[in-house]
């Protein structure tokens, strides 16, 4: 099996099973709980707290722990709403996670005023238009670090200093498909809400955090028992937290992920030169995007079938969404991108992890030639 579909999930890591066992098993105290078991419990959340706020720069208050990434951005907005009534306009961009982007959809059959950021032809934002969108009653921006498609990495910095002088808003970015592959330090930002997910890095499914900056007011978005501090509620699942401690510390080591670039660059120049149908979706400025993901389209072909055939080769890769299998409609990633919908279908996402080689992009290549060659040939 070669595993090239690291956006949608990551394996767990051996180092975070092995922290998560004991949790599993004999370990099963209720944080919640005054006596020495659930006191081990708890020591053992906080352990992961501290992990999941080295990772971000962050201080361990400022970590809530959440059932994932979209728990954490539809927290991250509808509780910023919550706590602002008189503000009623939000900033987005086109080509959000769903998480976020079909919640701005919502949110606008619900009455609220939404602005859509565009991006150009490479993929990236213009920031003029975030200085012309922002209003005295935006309540929030919100935009992702990285995005899952196209792996382009958004000034996300730079922007919440424009707001941030600009207005009152707050400022929340979806870090889901960023955390574990690029550097974050939130403690010398404006930003005041992070999303993560473990599963993007190695963790559990099931477990995410949102960093909330101190001083930042987010009512709770479940209420119980007032675990979390009062700001999440529910039972503590503790492996689960364990699991996404252990998966901060393993990612910490950012040096691995120059091999992963370095595999990455390789296979994507290697499609490039030797499939002439082949085009990069997004900039080639490999420091504009995450070190891991290339989005490649092969023009008049199907990115299902690509990937089909790929799949019975034991290589798994991603058709980004790229095309509605019912409607046949391009992406709203690549739609807002202007990619013409003859590349649009023919889309394959890579997203290589830290447990990928340099053999599996021979391979990858040699096989994807093939195939290529075959369903040119069926189509001609």
């Amino acid at each position: 099996m070669i595993y090239l579909d690291n956006n949608a999930t990551t394996p767990l890591a051996p180092s975070v099973l092995e922290a998560m066992l004991p949790f599993l098993g004999g370990a099963y105290g209720n944080p919640s709980s005054s006596h020495s078991a659930g006191r081990d419990a708890r020591q053992a959340v906080e352990k992961a707290r501290g992990s999941v706020a080295n990772l971000l720069s962050a201080d361990a208050s400022e970590i809530v722990f959440t059932s994932g990434g979209t728990e954490s951005d539809n927290w991250a907005i509808r509780g910023t709403l919550e706590a602002r009534p008189d503000k009623r306009h939000i900033i987005t961009t086109r080509v959000e996670h769903e998480a976020v982007r079909k919640l701005g959809e919502q949110l606008e059959h619900d009455g609220y005023e939404v602005s859509w950021l565009d991006v150009d032809k490479r993929g990236a934002l213009d920031l003029d238009q975030v200085c012309d969108l922002i209003r005295e009653d935006t309540a929030i921006v919100s935009i992702m670090l990285a995005n899952n498609e196209t792996g382009i990495l958004f000034p996300v910095v730079e922007i919440a200093e424009i707001v941030k002088e600009r207005s009152r808003a707050i400022v929340h970015v979806d870090g889901v498909n960023a955390a574990g592959k690029v550097p974050i330090d939130l403690s010398s930002t404006a930003i005041d809400l992070f999303s993560i997910s473990a599963h993007k890095f190695h963790g559990p499914k099931g477990i995410g955090a949102l960093y909330i900056r101190e001083g930042v007011r987010l009512p709770p978005f479940l209420i119980g028992g007032g675990q979390e501090s009062g700001r999440r509620s529910g039972t503590s699942a503790v492996h689960q937290i364990v699991g996404l401690g252990a998966a901060a510390d393993f990612v910490r080591d950012m040096s691995v992920t120059d091999n992963v670039r370095a595999f990455r660059d390789k296979l994507e120049w290697d499609i490039l030169k030797s499939i002439p149908i082949a085009s990069l979706n997004g900039t080639a400025d490999v420091r504009q995007r995450l070190p891991n993901t290339s989005n490649i389209s092969f023009e008049n072909l199907n990115g299902e079938a690509i990937m089909a055939r790929l799949d019975d080769s034991g290589i798994y890769v991603s058709t980004g969404s790229a095309c509605n299998a019912e409607g046949h409609v391009a992406s709203p990633v690549l739609a807002a991108m202007d990619v013409p919908y003859s590349k649009a279908m023919g889309s394959i996402r890579f997203s290589l992890g830290r447990f990928s080689t340099d053999d599996e992009v021979g391979i990858v290549v040699a096989e994807l030639k093939k195939i290529v060659s075959e369903l040119r040939s069926l189509a001609a």
